[in-house]
């Protein structure tokens, strides 16, 4: 291959002997969809010559393309040229992917390309034999076939890939050949008899490599297996092509058979032959995968660290990761892959280290000595470690050290000095081996896990049903051992639909069941791992798991445990360790899916219902007062609601409100999930987690929890209800409506709050009796009911008054400036809203500054809104509210269109938009919806501004506000179509 050279400013490479991949400076390069890395490849193979445009087409899609083929092959030519020249400047012209007449060129370096490396080794490898130095030409060709990396030209479709497929596939087999004669040449016919029987299994049809096999079984003294193949050749060849053996196959038969005695070794490899020391080298590598998927970078870089043992010190590499993602497969593959970098063989041993009963490393290395050709070993383990030490000191063996336990039980089976590498696989991490190469082995991405089902249901089957097979091994923690299994029991019911699988795995509890197939189960595998953990960590694996959150902080595990914070990290460290769990930020941790299932069944299975109570009941006693305690420094002097509960735990010190607000983002989804915990248990965790929402919606009402949140709810009101426990159903449908009300459900939200008010005593002054009545006035107000809603804020300012709270109070005031706006009571509004904000700014409170601010915005009107607006935007962003800020942002966009600030309004609506949208807020969406279509009509948009009001109209029906009304004519004034119908 010829390639132009260009100025070389950056280690660029590209592989298309596997799956095409590029690198920068050793950085992996996203080359895009399929379609652009055919592009790709077919420059790539076309070794620097121009390829026209058309022929480009012709390449990607034959004699079918789309109809804009030439803009779309354009398109991918652009996005190439961004990711290989990725420093380059705008408008300067490309150095790489060049333009030339009506085609394009790849202009790369010649070594840049594993395709001309490996024909630049193939065609030194045929000198080198052809001069006779079989050796070297032996170690080209191990070097040139090691570039491959799986079927070249994976993925990349069209019918030039398709052709070059089947080309490069045929180069690798003939370079496969040649190495496997060259072998012979040197003696190493004991070496190449398993790789030339998988080689013949591949391409029974190919006489050449029957022809070698023959060769080297005679070699072994195996003269019957020789004779062997010869039969089946003939018998396979007359079956499938009705012809007899070629000249050269049946010339090996015949010499064979006369005892020829050239057939004998060479004189040198003879030479070594006869010496009764040297016996065979052992190759003791379990068969390779031929579905292997995925994990190419992790091939590459192991790969490399092995075949450069050649340093002052064995080179000793480890893959440590979780039952179940495949390191021993990886190993194997790897081990396969550089195993003619070490001629003097390969050693293999099962250490058993994730059972009962571990390998002894005295009777592993008795059989490593025995492989050796020791006759008599000695009898300690030191005798045999020295002895060993002995016979590899002089040889370059790969020795495969699979399921190890702990770093003492390799240790003895490590080479002295450098030349041999080790590469081990275990659970856990052996941290412990001086100058080991330390690799973790993660799940597969969602792409190789597809790949892997792929390769084993088929590609059809998959691709009819897409978004099921993605559900599979989403479902399967993208764990290749329960993708492989999920996919087997796909294949060997071919009934079944990709989708009929993604259903029964859909069922957590019955996951673990739905992945076993014969002796393979996923609950077997991490019960391995498992079984060697101590009583504590054991423990330690299954109380964590009662929480089912993305990631569990250091304090919340203390809890659950009822340990101190250091211990409680020496147990996640030791479970993480074992790979039973997982760190991927210092101090906070998490399972794999499967992992936690697993540990929820042991929790079920051990039944002790009242450690796992304890357990949530620690949690909930450290997070309900470290809410309070944000709450507290979020709205200084606010008051809480009544607790059902009482805390023992201080919680934790939250010093300021940027340090609360950063608690309540990172921790909201353990607090959601300590609360679902809670609702399963009996009342006293129910109540806690009662008092854990209040206290969170209080100061964070995010509307997103609230599928969740509301189904928690009602099943503890339920339960509340069946105990007729009158606190509790208060508390409950406080909580509820107060979510609700966030949620846009106002009708829903009504009839929560007044059903708290039913289960309390309107003579009892309390802060839940507060609370409920002004978000009942609130919600009676958005209804345009304000005549029904001014007394019970009333109430609840007299509440506030006997209860000593300014600050409830001064809410309070501002909400009722807004019933009084809607009785028309204009005056009066403003200055209680006014009255609001002067004890807001008093108070030092930002929340309740902002609050104060957005109502007295609303009851303005026009222009003299404006500041208000701005100012309660800024506090809203700076206490991290989105959903307050949205609907700040409706609301001032429509006081800058009453001013006739049109550009600014239509600005603030679409930002407000996006905000609501993105929390799924119905009523600020409307509100947003319907400033954008003023502003829009206004700036002369109108079928964008009309689309805008339709939306905003229907979303106001459907939620049965006051809003909807003057959107309707807004509308009607367009004379352009009939009011479309309210959304269902």
């Amino acid at each position: 291959m010829e390639f132009r050279e260009t100025p070389q400013t950056s280690a660029l490479r590209f592989q298309v002997l596997g799956p095409v991949q590029a690198w920068l400076d050793d950085k992996p390069l996203s080359l895009g969809s399929p379609q652009q890395q055919a592009v790709l490849t077919t420059l790539l193979l076309h070794s620097g010559r121009p390829v026209t445009t058309q022929d480009l087409v012709d390449a990607l899609w034959g004699d079918r393309p789309p109809t804009q083929a030439v803009a779309a092959l354009r398109t991918y030519v652009s996005r190439l040229r961004s990711v290989i020249e990725p420093r380059r400047e705008v408008r300067r012209p490309a150095e790489l992917l060049v333009s030339i007449a009506d085609g394009y060129a790849l202009r790369i370096p010649g070594e840049a390309l594993d395709l001309t490396v490996f024909e630049r080794l193939s065609t030194e490898a045929a000198a080198a034999r052809t001069s006779g130095d079989k050796h070297e030409a032996h170690r080209l060709l191990a070097q040139a076939l090691a570039l491959f990396s799986g079927r070249p030209l994976t993925g990349i479709p069209g019918p030039y890939a398709d052709t070059q497929r089947l080309r490069l596939a045929e180069r690798q087999v003939a370079a496969a050949e040649e190495l496997c004669a060259t072998a012979l040449d040197i003696g190493l016919h004991a070496e190449i008899v398993g790789e030339l029987n998988s080689l013949t299994a591949e391409h029974p049809l190919r006489e050449r490599l029957r022809e070698l096999l023959m060769l080297a079984l005679y070699r072994c003294g195996r003269q019957a297996e020789a004779l062997g193949v010869y039969t089946d050749t003939r018998k396979i060849l007359i079956e499938e092509l009705g012809v007899e053996p070629g000249a050269g196959l049946s010339a090996m038969h015949n010499r064979i058979l006369a005892a020829d005695p050239a057939l004998a070794l060479p004189a040198a490899a003879a030479a070594r032959e006869d010496s009764p020391a040297a016996p065979p080298a052992p190759a003791q590598l379990p068969a390779d995968v031929s579905d292997f998927s995925g994990r190419s970078e992790l091939v590459g870089d192991l790969s490399a660290v092995l075949m450069n043992a050649t340093g002052q010190a064995v080179v000793v590499t480890s893959l440590a990761g979780i039952g179940g993602v495949g390191k021993t497969t990886l190993a194997v593959h790897v081990a396969h892959r550089v195993r003619a970098d070490f001629p003097d063989g390969q050693l293999y041993v099962d250490l058993r280290g994730a059972g009962a009963s571990p390998a002894d490393p005295v009777v592993v290395l008795g059989d490593f000595l025995h492989a050796l050709g020791v006759a008599e070993n000695p009898d300690s383990l030191e005798q045999r470690a020295a002895l060993y030490r002995s016979l590899l000191a002089n040889r370059r063996m790969l020795i495969l050290l699979d399921n190890a336990r702990d770093a003492e039980q390799i240790q003895p089976l490590i080479p002295g000095v450098s030349g041999c590498a080790v590469l081990a696989t275990s659970r856990s991490r052996l941290a412990g081996i001086p100058g080991a190469q330390l690799f973790d082995v993660e799940e597969l991405t969602p792409d190789e896990a597809l790949a892997l089902f792929s390769a084993i249901v088929g590609e059809q089957r998959v691709a009819a049903e897409p978004e099921a097979a993605m559900k599979v091994v989403t479902a399967c923690g993208f764990l290749p051992l329960a993708v492989r299994i999920a996919a087997a029991r796909l294949a060997s019911r071919p009934r079944w639909s990709v989708s009929d699988l993604a259903s029964r795995l859909a069922d957590q509890r019955r996951r673990l069941d739905e992945l076993q197939l014969g002796n393979l189960a996923v609950e077997t595998t991490i019960g391995l791992g498992y079984g060697q953990l101590s009583t504590d960590e054991a423990r330690a694996f299954r109380l964590l798991a009662l929480i089912d959150s993305p990631d569990i902080p250091l304090a919340a595990a203390a809890a659950l445990l009822g340990v101190d914070e250091y211990t409680a990290e020496d147990l996640a460290e030791a479970l993480v360790e074992a790979n039973m769990l997982e760190c991927f930020t210092p101090g906070r941790y998490r399972y794999h899916d499967l992992l936690r299932l697993y540990a929820q069944r042991q929790n079920e299975r051990i039944g002790d219902t009242v450690e796992q109570e304890r357990a949530v009941l620690r949690l909930l006693d450290l997070l309900i007062p470290t809410v309070r305690n944000a709450a507290l420094v979020i709205e200084p002097d606010d008051a809480l609601p009544e607790l059902l509960t009482t805390p023992t735990s201080q919680g934790l010190d939250l010093p300021t409100s940027q340090a609360a607000q950063d608690w309540l983002g990172t921790e909201g989804a353990l607090l959601l999930s300590v609360v679902e915990a809670a609702a399963n248990g009996p009342g006293t965790l129910q109540r806690a987690a009662v008092d854990l929402l209040n206290y969170l919606f209080s100061i964070d009402p995010d509307p997103t929890r609230g599928p969740r949140a509301v189904r928690v709810l009602e099943a503890i009101g339920e339960d509340a209800q069946r105990r007729g426990d009158s606190a509790g159903i208060a508390r409950v449908y406080f909580a509820l409506g107060t979510l609700q009300s966030v949620t846009s459900d106002f009708h829903g939200s009504e009839q929560s709050f007044r059903r708290s008010l039913n289960h309390q005593a309107p003579d009892a002054p309390t802060i839940l009796l507060l609370g409920t009545a002004n978000m009942l006035g609130v919600i009676l107000s958005v209804g345009n009911r304000p005549a029904e809603a001014l007394p019970f804020l009333e109430q609840a300012r007299s509440t506030s008054q006997a209860v000593g709270a300014p600050i409830l109070e001064a809410r309070v005031v501002s909400n009722m400036a807004r019933v009084q706006h809607r009785l028309g009571m204009t005056e009066t509004a403003i200055r209680s809203a006014e009255d609001g904000v002067a004890a807001a700014r008093a108070s030092k409170n930002g929340p309740l500054l902002a609050q104060t601010l957005y109502q007295l915005g609303v009851v303005l009107s026009g222009i003299e809104a404006v500041p208000h607006l701005r100012e309660a935007h800024r506090l809203y962003q700076s206490q991290r509210n989105p959903l307050w800020e949205g609907y700040t942002l409706a609301r001032l966009a429509s006081a800058l269109l009453v001013s006739e600030q049109h550009t600014e309004a239509a600005e603030a609506a679409g930002e407000s938009l996006a905000i609501a949208q993105e929390l799924d807020s119905a009523f600020c969406q409307g509100l947003a919806n319907a400033a954008l279509g003023e502003a829009l009509l206004a700036l002369a948009q109108p079928a964008r501004g009309l689309a805008c009001l339709q939306e905003a109209h229907a979303i106001f029906t459907r939620l049965g506000v006051p809003e909807a009304s003057p959107v309707a004519d807004l509308i009607s004034q367009q004379h352009t179509e009939p009011l479309s119908p309210p959304a269902p």
